[in-house]
């Protein structure tokens, strides 16, 4: 029999009926009270046009508070989100849609996904709106191991597989947070990461759970951002690095209020120069480690480690456990992550369950080693790690390194393939200012031992980079070979 609670949205609307649950840039103000009025008039139309518990329902929507109504209400019918990636292709959609099991597809209305004929019906949230409300009786409780919700990972190879979240494991990645980060009463959460990534759907559901407002962003703008923290009483935003690098560059020599306490940095490591810099302007940067598979952050630092450890991830959160397998002989192993945030397995994939989940454990297929003191320290995924001549060579210690450059705006570094060395480095760059391949390799000899210096040098307008600002190496490689 699995554990109860009763329905976080019911619960806080009850417990603080008046208190904004979602601000928007456009100034609509939603308390906890209407958003649960909304949320289950939601449900009840859902009902009527046959969604039941259990039931499979993808959602492709760019972030706007029908989206978030829908997903409570999906948790009010027992039914499961299958969150889907607004940038895939016809094809990518349909596999996701026939291996997810989903049998109706629910989008924002200035969709194009309406006019592409796929494999399940499309209903826009207006036409929704515009359904009878089916009388039926709501979930009151929540089970804590039922199906939540389903997201893709971009997996580097092979289709993508669809990594069931429980409602546990959303209720104990919000717990983990906040016995890290604190609640305060006057917290504000900002989200412009997508919805339907893990790390955006996060945010509004310890919103839910702590009782506080999200301030919501269609998408992220530096200017929107900057404004929200300096005049609208956010207190947290959750970014990645280009956005934080932007946010940086907005503030220039001025500064956030004092009540702004945390930049939450996830998305892989971040360059040191970026963190320094982050710091230098008093800005409360954490840098945390997650993915899809842990239901959002699962080693986090601490506010009281923040500036001693830059560039770490911090521990793992209280209900969580880290070790790294396979160390080498630099201290570089695999990570493995265990605790109750941690998804169960893949929908309709048992043979993916079973390569990645052992015991509770799961391998993150990415790179890190401990300092002394057990802080992680993230290197890379490990498909990334390039290998020259039997060198291992971190593209992130080469990026982090080479951006200490001002000419350098951004950068991204993968391995080619070479008949003599396996691989060897190259670098892809965006300029900040005019800067010739001479110059920057000269900087990398003085800084990096020979084989981790880039053999060849692009520029380019833009890095490639997903739905969540996530550089793509994958896509890299594909201008350099």
């Amino acid at each position: 029999m699995s554990e109860k609670i009763p329905h976080w949205l019911t619960k806080q609307a009850n417990l603080a009926p008046e208190q904004l649950a979602i601000e928007t840039e456009d100034e609509d103000r939603i308390t906890f009270l209407e958003l649960k009025e909304r949320s289950q008039r939601f449900a009840k139309k859902l009902a009527g046009i046959g969604v039941t518990k259990d039931s499979h329902v993808g959602i492709f929507s760019t972030n706007n508070v029908s989206m978030v109504i829908a997903i409570h209400a999906l948790s009010y019918l027992g039914a499961v989100a299958v969150m889907l990636n607004i940038k895939l292709t016809k094809e990518e959609l349909n596999y996701q849609l026939r291996d997810g099991k989903v049998s109706i597809l629910l989008t924002d209305d200035e969709s194009a996904v309406t006019q592409m004929g796929l494999s399940v019906p499309v209903k826009p949230f207006s036409e929704m709106d515009r359904l009878p409300e089916y009388e039926i009786n709501l979930k009151e409780e929540i089970h804590l191991d039922d199906a939540f919700t389903i997201m893709y990972t971009s997996g580097t190879t092979g289709f993508p597989k669809g990594v069931i979240h429980t409602y546990g494991n959303h209720w104990w990645s919000a717990i983990g947070s906040a016995l890290n980060l604190g609640i305060n009463k006057k917290d504000k959460w900002l989200a412009a990461l997508p919805i339907f990534h893990v790390s955006g759907l996060s945010i509004f559901l310890r919103s839910v759970i702590y009782g506080i407002p999200v301030y919501l962003l269609e998408k992220f703008d530096e200017n929107t951002v900057h404004e929200a923290i300096t005049t609208k009483d956010v207190t947290i935003v959750s970014v990645v690095t280009v956005m934080l690098s932007r946010l940086v560059t907005r503030l220039g020599e001025g500064h956030y209020p004092a009540s702004f306490r945390c930049m939450l940095l996830g998305g892989g490591p971040a360059p040191r120069p970026l963190l320094e810099q982050a710091k230098e302007r008093n800005i409360p940067v954490f840098q945390s480690y997650g993915m899809t598979e842990t239901a959002s952050q699962i080693v986090t630092l601490s506010p009281e480690d923040a500036l001693r450890k830059i560039g770490s991830a911090g521990k793992p959160l209280v209900p969580a456990q880290l070790k790294i397998n396979h160390t080498n002989e630099d201290m570089v192993g695999e990570i493995y992550v265990k605790g109750p945030m941690v998804t169960k397995g893949y929908f309709n994939n048992q043979e993916a369950t079973e390569k990645t989940l052992s015991n509770g454990w799961l391998a993150t297929g990415d790179l890190g080693y401990l300092d002394e003191e057990g802080f992680l320290y993230v290197a890379d995924r490990r498909n990334d790690l390039i290998i020259s001549g039997g060198e291992n060579i971190y593209p992130s210690e080469v990026e982090s390194v080479l951006s200490r450059m001002e000419q350098i705006k951004e950068i991204g570094v993968v391995g080619k393939k070479d008949d003599t060395w396996g691989e060897t480095p190259v670098a892809c760059i965006v300029k900040n200012s005019a800067v010739t391949e001479e110059e920057i390799i000269d900087y990398a000899v003085k800084c990096l031992a020979k084989y981790k210096v880039p053999k060849q040098i692009y520029f380019i307008e833009e890095l490639p980079r997903n739905a969540s600002n996530k550089l793509v190496r994958e896509r890299l490689l594909d201008l350099v070979e």
